[in-house]
């Protein structure tokens, strides 16, 4: 997590160039590298060995059963019908098959400002996602798009939590609506929503408080706030999307389910993708859920952000030529 508190102006003020995308998900690459090993070989033979063993290294890279046993599918398709053994075909057709399934996922956002105004995005997750930080990188972005935002603390059970978000609206310059610690949440909602209407706000970002999935009353807390807001505008919130960390895995596919069910995403953001060698779990959420993945985290300054891109993502995992550069 970020700590606002380190960051100084000229920080948020110049982007990151550390790197692309390839640099950032190493962890997950290399991982799949050395768990292919022989596959990556010159002399592979596409038999059920091999396919067995794909599918484990898959499986360890936090792909998932579902996904792990389509992407195998897929690559046994083009398999059969190009007839290609090489390590070129194999990786070519891995990335093809990874791209396949993401593509549903890579959908971009109703362009904001055909809405009324506001638009309102509303951000769950459970605790230490990475929810409050994202909240603050996807107001970094907006705000660089000319459109103006309002950001609501509706993290009331932690006093530490609207301070973040306070630290984070001074550092970009953006109002921010809190109340005290233990207030309502839905209440705070609903005055930042009647006060960035009353403003011509272009986006209200509501940043609520991280709680586990399995956890009744905080759920049903976060559906009267949904609730509040559709009252005073019925299209609102416009967007629900989910901050899920890459690094918990499997458990990430019962966290999106959860809330899903409650609050209907229409997105998903997945956060530290560069520190993890489970960023397979994309593919995962994408295989499993009809939900876009509307953002990528990969890495810890206020620029990493990426909107998602199936085929960058898939070229970020499987490179047409390794680091060596060997294909």
């Amino acid at each position: 997590m970020i700590d606002p508190d380190t960051v100084s102006n000229d920080t948020i003020a110049r982007p990151s160039r550390n790197g692309g995308l390839l640099a950032r998900l190493s962890k997950t690459r290399e991982a799949l590298a050395r768990g292919f090993g022989s596959l990556f070989s010159s002399a592979i033979s596409l038999d059920e060995t091999f396919f067995e063993d794909l599918e484990d290294q898959l499986l360890l890279a936090d792909v998932g059963v579902e996904a792990s046993r389509d992407l195998v599918t897929r690559i046994r398709g083009n398999a059969a019908q190009h007839g290609s053994g090489s390590v070129f075909g194999f990786r070519s057709a891995l990335r093809q098959a990874i791209v396949d399934v993401l593509q549903a996922a890579s959908r971009p956002v109703v362009p904001i400002g055909v809405a009324d105004k506001p638009f309102v995005i509303m951000m769950v997750g459970v605790n230490g996602v990475g929810k409050t930080t994202t909240v603050a990188k996807l107001a970094r972005q907006l705000s660089q798009q000319n459109l103006s935002l309002m950001l609501a603390a509706c993290d009331t059970y932690r006093a530490a939590a609207t301070q973040q978000l306070q630290t984070w609206g001074e550092r970009l310059e953006l109002p921010v609506v809190a109340q005290g610690q233990g207030a309502d949440a839905a209440a705070v909602a609903h005055d930042a929503l009647v006060s960035a209407t009353a403003k011509a706000i272009d986006v209200l970002i509501i940043d609520t408080a991280g709680r586990q999935h399995t956890h009744a009353g905080l759920m049903d807390q976060l559906v009267k706030t949904k609730r509040v807001v559709a009252n005073l505008d019925a299209a609102a919130p416009h967007e629900i999307w989910i901050t899920v960390d890459a690094g918990n895995g499997q458990n990430v596919l019962s966290q999106v389910e959860q809330f899903h069910s409650r609050l209907g995403l229409s997105g998903i953001c997945v956060t530290k993708l560069d520190g993890t060698a489970k960023g397979g779990i994309v593919i995962g959420l994408s295989r499993k859920f009809d939900i876009p993945i509307r953002y990528i985290g990969v890495g810890e300054s206020i620029d990493d952000l990426r909107a998602f891109d199936a085929e960058e993502f898939a070229e970020a995992l499987v490179p047409q030529a390794d680091p060596t550069g060997q294909p």
